[in-house]
C-alpha cells in the first residue's frame, strides 16, 4: 500500500524545505518501511543545502532518527512491524571488504561520496506532485514514513527513548566513536576537539570516557564552552583572542601539541591547524566533518614525515548494524548522556526555524 504522509521536500540547493505531501511506495524485496517519531538536524543535512555536499535534487535529507517498523518488503527476516529501529547512513552489507575487516567500517554499499540519491535497485520510493524524490544517504528520515534496505537499518532496545536516541543515528556516534574507536584516545593523553556542535561535543565525551586528563576545545563561539565544560573539556579556546595561528597557542599550552586531535567541522582551515597541533612524532589528527566539496588542502609533507598520523573516520569508526544496538544498550544503562546535546525540540513543521538555529550556532 502506499502511504500519504508529509515530508519536508529540498527543491534546489539553497532555499527552505518544503513541507509536502509525499507517497511513499511499499518496501521491495529486502527493504524496510519505517514511520519516523524523532530525527536531529546534522550540519551534514545543511551542507547538501549550501552546496557544500553534492546530491542530486530533488530530495528528502535527514539521516538521523529513530522510528517504528510499519512494513517489510519480501525476504525480511530480521525487522517486523513494530520493532523500534535505527536507519543506518552508513550501510552494513557484511559482505564487501570494509564490512569483512576489523580495521573497516565504511561498506562500499555506501551513497555518501559519489551519492546516486536512489535504493541499491537505482529507484526512489518517494514521489511528490508526480515527480521523484531522491534518498539520502540510504536514509532520508525528514519524512512521516521512509523506506530503506535491511542492510542500512538496526534493531534497538523495544524501551528506549526514540527522541533521545535518535542522536545514536549520527551526532553522538560519530563524536563519541573517533574518540574511542578511530583515534582509540588512551588514559592521561592530551585532546583538542575543534568544533563543539553536537558532534564535537560528543568527541569531548569520547576523550573523556577514554581517560584524557586534558581537553582543549576550539571554536569562535564562546557561547559553546559552558556546555563542552560540563561534558569534559578541561580548557576551552576562541582562537579570535589570539593574533597567533591557533595550533601554535595550542603547542604552547601542551609543550609539544596534544596527543589526539579532532577536527569536527568540516573546514580545510582548521583540518590543517588540527593536524599541526598535534605532537610531531606520535600525534594523530583525525577528521570528523565533511570536508567541503572541490576544495583542497596543501600542506607541508614535513608535518607527516616526523611521524604524525592523519585519519578520517566516518560514523565514528563503527560497524554500523552492529554498534548501534550496542550504544542504545550503553545509554540505557547510563553509560553516556544524550540530554545535554539536546538543545531545541520543535514540531517536524518548524524544520526551517530549526535550520536556522543550526546556523546562527544555538
Amino acid at each position: 500500500q502506499v502511504i500519504k504522509c508529509k515530508a519536508a521536500v529540498l527543491w534546489e540547493a539553497n532555499k527552505p524545505f518544503s513541507i509536502e505531501e509525499v507517497e511513499v511506495a511499499p518496501p521491495k524485496a529486502h527493504e524496510v518501511r519505517i514511520k519516523i517519531m524523532a530525527t536531529g538536524i546534522c550540519r551534514s543535512d545543511d551542507h547538501v543545502v549550501t552546496g557544500g555536499l553534492l546530491m542530486p535534487f530533488p530530495i528528502i535529507l535527514g539521516h538521523e532518527a529513530a522510528g517504528v517498523v510499519e512494513s517489510v518488503g519480501q525476504g525480511v527476516t530480521s525487522f517486523k512491524p513494530g520493532d523500534k529501529v535505527i536507519p543506518l547512513f552508513v550501510p552494513q552489507c557484511g559482505e564487501c571488504k570494509s564490512c569483512l575487516s576489523t580495521k573497516g567500517n565504511l561498506c562500499s554499499k555506501n551513497d555518501i561520496g559519489a551519492a546516486a540519491g536512489l535504493m541499491p535497485d537505482g529507484t526512489t520510493r518517494f514521489t511528490c506532485k508526480g515527480k521523484a524524490i531522491h534518498h539520502f544517504i540510504s536514509t532520508s528520515t525528514f519524512t512521516e514514513y521512509t523506506v530503506v534496505h535491511e542492510s542500512a537499518v538496526a534493531k534497538i532496545d523495544a524501551a528506549a527513548p526514540l527522541e533521545k536516541v535518535c542522536l545514536i543515528g549520527c551526532g553522538f556516534s560519530t563524536g563519541y566513536g573517533a574518540a574511542v574507536q578511530t583515534a582509540k584516545v588512551e588514559p592521561g593523553s592530551t585532546c583538542a576537539v575543534f568544533g563543539l556542535g553536537g558532534v564535537g561535543l560528543s568527541a569531548v565525551m569520547g576523550c573523556k570516557a577514554a581517560g584524557a586528563s586534558r581537553i582543549i576545545a576550539v571554536d569562535i563561539n564562546k557561547d559553546k564552552f559552558a556546555k563542552a565544560k560540563e561534558l569534559g573539556a578541561t580548557d576551552c579556546v576562541n582562537p579570535k583572542d589570539f593574533k597567533k595561528p591557533i595550533h601554535e597557542v595550542l603547542i604552547e599550552m601542551t609543550g609539544q601539541g596534544v596527543d589526539y586531535s579532532f577536527e569536527v567541522i568540516g573546514r580545510t582551515e582548521t583540518m590543517a591547524a588540527a593536524l599541526a597541533c598535534c605532537q610531531y612524532n606520535y600525534g594523530m589528527s583525525v577528521i570528523v566533518g565533511v570536508p567541503p566539496a572541490t576544495q583542497k588542502i596543501t600542506f607541508d609533507p614535513m608535518l607527516l614525515f616526523t611521524g604524525r598520523t592523519w585519519k578520517g573516520s566516518v560514523f565514528g569508526g563503527w560497524k554500523s548494524k552492529d554498534s548501534v544496538p550496542r550504544l542504545v544498550a550503553d545509554y540505557m544503562k547510563k553509560k553516556f548522556v544524550l540530554d545535554p546535546l539536546i538543545t531545541h525540540t520543535l514540531p517536524f513543521t518548524q524544520i526551517n526555524e530549526g535550520f536556522d538555529l543550526l546556523r546562527t550556532g544555538k
